[in-house]
């Protein structure tokens, strides 16, 4: 059983829910932060990223950063364009793209629900962003980007949820970041709330999608607060969750700056059956397929069988071309640290990859074939972790129509 419950939401006013509401913290730097926030004085940006209002010399990290932060919620909350709701609710919030759409729940899940296992990862985090979400969350005294979350879904409750959103009017409809068109409901609907909690009853485990910094953060923030308040809101975090056969992983594609050894095809041939070069782009169909862009040409790749490994974290394709190819060819063994290796979302499309090599700022790119939702829900119910950038989630949830305060200053 896990534990979810509805929260007095702190959300944006009506009218500016379109200005407020931003792309997460985590897929922006401060340049293009900045650059969004700028002429905009709702956007989230300026507490999740406060640095774009101060001197841009100034560290991200720099404790000023901080208190910036906790001084612009304080001036949306007192301007009315964050307003903090009286009663607990539950939210639906829903995502369409490209004719495909998700609905998700918004609610609050328990830290002690995440140290227990209930709540299940499949990335490990790096202590350095850890950090920076814990002084922001201590410095807010609120949970200010939700974590998404994902389950098995339970197909009553999804009717029913699809349900209310088809017969109530939405609190927020706009589109936005990549022609993501948002929608909101709050629900007000006594009978259906009751049926979310005794759902969630019978519901073994969450997974977190996105999200791994912000819940490690939030739930290292509770645990700290909770000798002191031990029934505090702070208990809880800030989610929206959503059943997992709405959603989609997409590729989460590689790009190598290294020279390559002049026998690179040969030892590319030992582990994969090759297509011949084509100008048009390779794009992975199938489970073990991989896409490589090199001088000025495309080649399909399918790895042979005697290289797939039979365990669950080998036989994932970010594994296979970690150990057939990053590592006994470029010697890249960490690729979280190791420069000579970036990743490249597949919203972006293959042409980003072209584009990159073909500027000379990358030797060879690979496309590849995203890991399906079952791939992520079963390396996490084996309590293993999955390789560093396995998983893009798209669209995105946007920050700022959701802040859960903590209420412990």
């Amino acid at each position: 059983m896990v534990k979810v419950r509805p929260f007095k939401a702190v959300r944006p006013r009506q009218d500016l829910a379109d200005q407020v509401a931003s792309l997460p913290y985590d897929v922006l730097n401060s340049e293009e932060a900045r650059e969004i926030g700028k002429g905009n004085p709702y956007s989230f940006l300026h507490i999740d990223k406060a640095e774009i209002d101060l001197d841009e010399n100034l560290s991200p990290y720099a404790e000023e950063v901080y208190q910036k932060a906790n001084e612009n919620l304080k001036t949306f909350l007192k301007s009315g364009w964050l307003e903090k709701e009286e009663q607990d609710s539950y939210y639906l919030y829903e995502l369409t793209v490209g004719g495909k759409s998700q609905l998700g729940l918004a609610a609050v899940t328990s830290i002690q629900d995440y140290a227990d296992g209930i709540i299940k990862k499949h990335e490990f985090t790096r202590e350095e962003k850890e950090r920076d979400r814990i002084r922001h969350i201590d410095a807010c005294d609120a949970n200010t980007s939700p974590i998404f979350l994902t389950y098995r879904g339970k197909p009553n409750l999804t009717e029913a949820l699809h349900r209310y959103a088809k017969q109530n009017e939405p609190l927020y409809d706009f589109a936005s970041f990549y022609d993501v068109e948002h929608r909101v409901w709050q629900i007000l609907d006594a009978d259906l709330a009751e049926q979310i909690d005794q759902t969630f009853e019978a519901v073994p485990a969450l997974y977190i999608a996105d999200g791994h910094h912000r819940t490690e953060s939030a739930v290292k923030v509770g645990l700290k607060r909770r000798e002191a308040h031990p029934d505090a809101e702070f208990n809880f975090f800030l989610s929206v969750l959503f059943p997992a056969e709405e959603l989609s992983i997409l590729d989460y594609n590689r790009v190598i700056r290294a020279p390559l050894p002049d026998d690179f095809l040969a030892k590319v041939k030992a582990a994969f059956d090759m297509t011949p070069a084509q100008q048009e782009a390779f794009k992975p169909q199938e489970k073990h397929q991989f896409g490589m862009y090199l001088d000025g040409a495309w080649y399909g790749l399918e790895a042979k069988q005697e290289v797939i490994p039979d365990d669950v974290i080998g036989g994932l394709d970010v594994s296979i071309l970690q150990d057939q190819v990053l590592a006994p060819i470029f010697g890249i063994e960490d690729v979280r640290r190791d420069d000579r290796i970036d990743f490249v979302g597949g919203i972006r499309g293959l042409d980003e990859l072209k584009t990159l090599v073909d500027s000379g700022k990358f030797n060879v790119a690979f496309a590849m074939y995203p890991p399906q939702m079952e791939d992520l829900l079963g390396v996490a119910d084996a309590n293993q972790i999955m390789p560093p950038k396995s998983t893009w989630f798209e669209p995105k949830l946007l920050s700022g129509l959701f802040v859960h305060q903590l209420e412990t200053k």
